[in-house]
């Protein structure tokens, strides 16, 4: 049997999905090893064992000055953060997308300008967003929006075009109206890929918000990174960094969860990523 028709098992599966992280994490403890042979005192690679008491510290130690568990405070502001930027994003998504996708006149008169705007590095306007919103929450949900909001719509609309116009006349000719179709035949076949398009759009909204935070906010994870990085503060930057990859992780799995339980029709015979 080729190697392409292998499926390997659970537990093989695992162990594979598991080895390149474990040799991640060898080699960070062989170089940090050697590192602190020459210079005990290094802060580039710090060891495990002290990246793990400085998490400790963020996450159980209340702080001196606050009395607040600066991890769980910070966690906690930057996922309110994301979830308002992807939420506005989703449904801007929803009803722009399905507008555009099924309504030419609307696709006439908005997919040009999305196209272009989804082009706009969104980095470049955040000053704009400062300017405009403030140095509140509502410029770094802004910059979240306008950063993930245009691909989405676009894919959304995409989705909405891939509709077989076979189902379209038929529903026609049954005498559905407009409103029927967008809610009995559009919908159906667009919030399983709407689902996939708000997986990919976590990862630059990611990026946004942690730019956002670095440049301008008291709170948050990204604010957290820049404020340390000051004292050479790997010990902390660094588990920082992996507690954010396992939160974006986490919301991944979660997401394709709930798309596999939601609409299990769209996910016969394919294995989803």
């Amino acid at each position: 049997m080729r190697i392409i028709n292998r499926k390997p098992s659970r537990v093989t599966a695992l162990a594979l999905g598991l080895l390149p992280f474990l040799a991640t994490i060898l080699v960070y403890a062989i170089a940090s090893h050697y590192r602190r042979l020459d210079n005990p005192a290094d802060k580039l690679l710090p060891s495990l064992e002290s990246m793990g008491n400085a998490f400790w510290r963020m996450a159980a130690v209340p702080d001196r000055r606050s009395g607040d568990l600066l991890l769980w405070v910070d966690t906690a502001d930057s996922l309110w953060r994301l979830g308002s930027g992807m939420a506005i994003a989703t449904l801007l998504a929803l009803t722009l997308g399905i507008a555009i996708g099924f309504i030419p006149h609307v696709r006439s008169a908005l997919a040009p300008y999305i196209a272009t705007f989804s082009l706009i590095p969104p980095i470049t306007i955040l000053p704009i967003l400062f300017i405009t919103f403030g140095l509140g929450e509502a410029s770094k949900i802004a910059l979240i929006v306008v950063g993930t909001a245009p691909v989405m719509v676009r894919s959304t609309a995409q989705a909405v075009l891939d509709i077989p116009r076979e189902m379209i006349i038929k529903a026609e000719t049954l005498g559905a109206s407009v409103w029927q179709m967008i809610t009995r035949l559009v919908l159906p076949q667009v919030l399983p890929k709407l689902l996939t398009a708000l997986r990919l759009g976590l990862v630059p909204a990611w990026i946004f918000l942690i730019s956002a935070e670095a440049i301008a906010s008291t709170t948050g994870l990204g604010y957290r990174i820049f404020l340390v990085r000051r004292y050479l503060a790997m010990d902390v930057i660094l588990p920082y960094v992996v507690w954010i990859t396992l939160l974006a992780f986490l919301l991944d799995r979660l997401l394709l969860a709930l798309s596999r339980r939601t609409f299990r029709w769209h996910h016969l015979g394919s294995d989803a990523l």
